[in-house]
């Protein structure tokens, strides 16, 4: 089973980078988690360069396609989700009938040096990706003070949000596929 990771920080000691090395530490046996890396990449979606997608677009369309499901990891800017990522997302729910997302099992996660551990972004990423068409899971990891939330390997140390991480995961293999991923 493999999950696709997609970052929504471009920063190069991104928290929610860590974060999702750190899932993919915590993810049920034989399920590979893959960082999509293409956020920079991305132009901007413009409704006038639809039918003339950049390569980076179809290789965004071409990853979420070959993955069994989509792992959403978000910091959290100005209150609200990044601009790259929703702008990501726009790109992907293209065309929309039939975007690649749809029908996909979707989870959200977020890391923040704030104290709401980015849960306003996971709660737009969630309705963006719901309108868009995929199945979102309801839960969320919410990883607040990010800063010190992370061992020097990028291990989470808080036991409780490892249990937390490891229950999305499973939920979401489970959402993904006929139960090959064990938790």
């Amino acid at each position: 089973m493999q999950i696709l990771g997609i970052v929504g920080s471009l920063r190069r000691g991104s928290y929610n980078r860590m974060l999702l090395q750190a899932a993919s530490a915590l993810a049920p046996t034989a399920t590979e988690l893959i960082e999509w890396a293409g956020l920079r990449e991305v132009p901007p979606f413009c409704e006038d360069d639809e039918e003339r997608a950049t390569p980076a677009v179809h290789a965004l369309r071409a990853a979420i396609a070959a993955a069994d499901a989509v792992l959403v990891v978000t910091p959290e800017y100005n209150g609200s989700l990044p601009g790259q990522l929703k702008n990501v997302l726009d790109w992907a729910s293209r065309p929309f009938p039939d975007n690649v997302l749809r029908g996909k099992p979707v989870a959200v996660i977020g890391a923040s040096p704030s104290l709401g551990g980015a849960g306003r972004a996971q709660a737009e990423a969630r309705t963006v990706l719901a309108r868009i068409g995929a199945r979102v899971l309801d839960g969320e990891v919410r990883v607040p003070r990010a800063y010190e939330q992370f061992d020097p390997n990028g291990r989470l140390l808080d036991p409780g949000l490892r249990l937390e991480m490891r229950r999305l995961l499973g939920e979401l293999a489970t959402a993904a596929g006929p139960g090959e991923a064990v938790a």
